[in-house]
């Protein structure tokens, strides 16, 4: 689904971003090159990283053996 119109940005690309380490707006926003421009998408992104913050923070940590 696109939560970007302007630049075009999908859920799919903005959570791969989240994946690979990006947790912020600004920096998923960096990371596919490009910046908001009419602002609509900043709080849907925003949302998205909460919830990914919050899933990885219920993850319990495996201790290396």
């Amino acid at each position: 689904m696109y939560i970007c119109i302007c630049n075009a940005l999908t859920d799919r690309q903005i959570r791969t971003v989240m994946g690979e380490g990006e947790v912020s707006a600004g920096k998923v926003y960096a990371r596919l090159g490009c910046a908001p421009q009419c602002g609509k998408c900043v709080s849907q992104v925003r949302d998205m990283v909460r919830e990914h913050r919050e899933a990885c923070a219920q993850v319990p940590l495996v201790a290396a053996e």
